[in-house]
C-alpha cells in the first residue's frame, strides 16, 4: 500500500500546492506570545483551535493540561498508538513565541501575518517554533495518507506553551507522566542547521547558566570633581572583573567552566569537517575570537562561551558628573553537557578573589536551561541520519548538541530517550528579534526528510528497543 518514494512525493506536493503555507499562516496569525500575560488566551487557543482538531483528524487522542507552575501556559499531550510492540517516537514542540515587537519590524511586515518577501517567509514563530513542528506533523499526515491511515509505529506528542519562559513547569509535568510519555526516542525539531544548505541532526543542546556581576559601594553618586581619584569607581572594578574572566580575544580564563583542556576526542571526531554559517544577513564569524586552536564548529558545539548580555553604571542616556554608586553586568555561560555547572559559581568566586576583586558580588546565579547530550554515534541518531540521507540524497551533518538551549534534558533525564533534534531553520533567521523568517526551500526539504523518517519508523530496521 503506497511506497516510501510516493509518501515523500505526497509531502512535497502538499508544500508546492500552497496548502502548507496556508496552514503556517493560520497558526502564525494566533499571537501566542507567552511573554505577555495578556496573550494567555491566545496560547490556549493555539492548542485548542489550531492544533487539537488537526491531531484528531490523524487519529491522535489528545488532552490539554494546566502547567504545574502558576502563570505558565498549558501543555498538550497527544498519543497515537497502533501496536505497543512497535517503536514509539516522541515528538516535541512549542507553540508559544517571544514578544511580537510590532513597532520594530521593517515597513510592510507584521509579526502576526505571514508575508512573502525576497524569497523568505516572515512572521513570528515561522522559525521558532511553529514552522518546525508544523513540518513534522504535516509529514506524518502525508505518510498516513499514503499508507491508508496506518503508520506501523506509534507517536506521542508534547507541545508546550512556555518554552520562551525557559520551559518552566515542563520537567514537573513530564515527571508526573513518565509512563504515559514513555518512548524509544525523542525525534523533534527546533533551532538552526549548521549552515542553511546542510541538513543537520543535533544530539543534544548547550546549556545556559546566568549570573549578575554587581559592584555596589554606596547609596548614591558623589561629585566626580571632589571624589574622582579618591573613591572607588564601581564601573572600573566591574570592567576589571569582566576582563579577568575572558581576555581581549574572548578566551575564557576560568578554566573550570570548560569540558577539559580541549574538546574531547569523540566530539572532535564528530565535528570534523563540520561547517558553520549563518547565511546572508547573519553575524560574522571572527576567526580570532574564542579558544585558540579550535575550529568554529568546535567553539560553538563542543566548548563553552562567555557572554556579557548587558551592563550599566550611572545613566548612559543622561550622564552626570558623579562617581556612580554601583555597576552591574548580566552575564551568561553557554556550556556543553560534559561540563559541570555545579563548579561554575565557586570557580568564579575563587577566580575573582584571587585577583583582589572581593568588591564584585555574584547575584542571581543559576542554570536557566540545562545542557543535554546523546552520543552522536548513538543508534537512533545514526538511524535518523541514514534515513535523511536516503530521502534527500545529500550529506547530513551530526553535531553533539545544538548551539542554543533546548529542553532535551527533561526527556533524557526522566524518560531515558535518546535525543534526535532535526532543525528546519538557520542562524540568520532573526528569531527572538524583529523580522523573524524562514527559508521556504528549507521547510520543503524538512518535510521530505520527515516523511522518510515516519515511513522508516513503520518498517523493519529500527534500532533495538531498550
Amino acid at each position: 500500500m503506497g511506497s516510501r518514494e510516493d509518501a515523500i512525493g505526497r509531502a512535497r506536493t502538499f508544500f508546492d500546492s500552497g496548502a502548507f503555507r496556508d496552514r503556517l499562516a493560520s497558526l502564525v496569525a494566533i499571537p501566542s506570545t507567552s511573554q505577555d500575560p495578556a496573550h494567555a488566551p491566545d496560547c490556549a487557543r493555539y492548542l485548542e483551535d489550531g492544533i487539537r482538531p488537526w491531531l484528531a483528524s490523524m487519529g491522535f487522542t489528545s488532552g490539554i493540561h494546566p502547567n504545574p507552575e502558576p502563570g505558565c501556559g498549558p501543555i498538550l499531550v497527544a498519543t497515537r498508538m497502533e501496536d505497543p510492540a512497535r517503536p514509539t517516537a516522541l515528538l516535541y514542540g512549542h507553540g508559544d513565541t517571544v514578544l511580537g515587537l510590532e513597532q520594530a519590524w521593517s515597513p510592510g511586515l507584521d509579526p502576526w501575518t505571514l508575508t512573502e518577501r525576497d524569497g523568505f517567509w516572515y512572521g513570528r514563530g515561522t522559525a521558532d517554533n511553529k514552522g518546525q513542528h508544523i513540518v513534522n506533523l504535516s509529514a506524518l499526515e502525508a505518510v498516513l495518507a499514503e499508507r491508508g491511515g496506518r503508520l506501523g509505529a506509534n507517536v506521542k506528542l508534547v507541545l508546550e506553551m512556555s518554552e520562551e519562559l525557559g520551559s518552566r513547569g515542563l520537567r514537573a509535568f513530564v515527571e508526573a507522566r513518565r509512563e504515559e510519555l514513555a518512548a524509544d526516542a525523542l525525534i523533534a525539531s527546533d533551532g538552526p542547521r549548521v549552515e542553511p544548505g546542510l541538513p543537520t541532526i543535533a544530539a543534544g543542546s548547550r546549556g545556559s547558566f546566568m549570573f549578575d556581576l554587581v559592584v555596589k559601594l554606596r547609596q548614591g553618586g558623589v561629585h566626580s570633581g571632589h571624589w574622582g581619584g579618591l573613591t572607588k569607581d564601581p564601573a572600573i572594578l566591574l570592567s576589571h572583573a569582566i576582563a579577568s574572566i575572558a581576555d581581549q580575544n574572548g578566551r575564557i580564563n576560568v578554566r573550570d567552566w570548560l569540558p577539559g583542556e580541549t574538546v574531547p576526542p569523540a566530539i572532535r571526531a564528530a565535528l570534523e569537517g563540520c561547517p558553520v554559517g549563518g547565511g546572508e544577513g547573519a553575524a560574522t564569524i571572527d576567526e580570532g575570537w574564542g579558544e585558540p586552536g579550535l575550529t568554529s564548529a568546535e567553539k560553538i558545539y563542543g566548548w563553552a562561551g562567555f557572554i556579557v548580555l548587558a551592563m550599566t553604571s550611572g545613566n548612559p542616556a543622561a550622564p552626570v558628573n558623579a562617581v556612580a554608586p554601583e555597576a552591574r553586568a548580566a552575564c551568561q555561560i553557554r556550556y556543553t553537557g560534559d561540563s559541570d555547572p555545579a563548579r561554575f559559581l565557586p570557580a568564579l568566586r575563587a577566580h575573582l578573589d584571587a585577583r583582589g576583586l572581593q568588591d564584585v558580588a555574584i547575584e542571581r546565579a543559576g542554570i536557566r536551561m540545562p545542557a543535554s547530550r546523546t552520543p552522536p554515534d548513538a543508534p537512533w541518531v545514526l538511524w535518523a541520519k541514514n534515513s535523511m540521507e536516503r530521502s534527500l540524497g545529500t550529506r547530513v551533518q551530526v553535531t553533539p548538541n545544538a548551539s542554543g538551549g533546548l529542553p532535551g534534558d527533561v526527556f533524557v533525564d526522566l524518560l531515558g530517550t535518546p535525543l534526535v533534534w532535526i532543525p528546519h531553520s538557520y542562524n540568520g533567521c532573526k528569531q527572538h528579534g524583529p523580522d523573524e523568517h524562514v527559508i521556504p526551500a528549507m521547510l520543503r526539504e524538512g518535510l521530505a526528510a520527515f516523511a522518510g523518517i515516519w515511513w522508516d519508523l513503520g518498517e523493519a530496521g529500527t534500532p533495538p528497543r531498550a
